[in-house]
């Protein structure tokens, strides 16, 4: 085989694994929304009924003791609410659904283990790139030991430029971020202090 036939053949194999990384990126971030859907539709909504029944029957509980242990459901009902809420939104967050990835990954930085900043223009992106950079921000933000950190999300020539900063602290490595970037054509770049990434925006 000649030279320029093997270099077109390693660049077919290339964009052959590139598409089978995006492929397989789409269809996890998929199940992952039709998970939180089915929670937030079917569980969560159950859950509602059952504490709004628990509370009419509370009001009419004839007995102290009735009354009490009526109580003590109701507050196990809304304890489990707030589990399948909080497990929703780890699997996929309704507001990267709903309102975009600057809203999901303000709402990231609010439960952060670390003072976390958000700077992401309001616009909105196609969702498997939306995903992509809200869970390499969130993996980061997970792994981070640090004082504080901020992340940065920007377009720039026709790319989606993401970046998380760490102060007083260290930013691990991940190949499976890695994987996650190179999923959507974009690549990252991991350094003692923060990650920087390029993702292209769809012409």
């Amino acid at each position: 085989m000649d030279e320029p036939a093997s270099v077109e053949r390693l660049r077919d194999e290339i964009e052959e694994l590139r598409a089978s990384r995006a492929r397989i990126a789409a269809t996890a971030d998929g199940e992952r929304r039709r998970i939180e859907r089915a929670l937030h539709d079917g569980v969560q909504q159950d859950l509602i009924a059952l504490a709004v029944n628990l509370q009419l029957a509370r009001g009419l509980a004839g007995s102290e003791d009735a009354g009490s242990y009526l109580e003590a459901a109701c507050r196990d009902v809304h304890d489990a609410l707030e589990g399948v809420r909080a497990l929703a939104q780890s699997v996929y967050p309704s507001l990267l659904i709903d309102r975009g990835l600057a809203e999901a990954l303000r709402g990231a930085a609010r439960t952060a283990r670390v003072p976390t900043s958000v700077d992401a223009p309001e616009d909105r992106y196609p969702p498997e790139i939306e995903a992509a950079v809200y869970f390499t921000c969130v993996r980061v933000l997970d792994a981070v030991e640090a004082r504080r950190a901020r992340g940065r999300v920007g377009s720039e020539r026709g790319s989606l430029l993401v970046g998380v900063a760490v102060s007083g602290g260290l930013v691990p490595d991940s190949a499976e971020l890695e994987d996650r970037a190179g999923a959507a054509g974009g690549s990252l770049s991991f350094f003692p202090a923060g990650v920087r990434g390029t993702i292209p925006l769809p012409q």
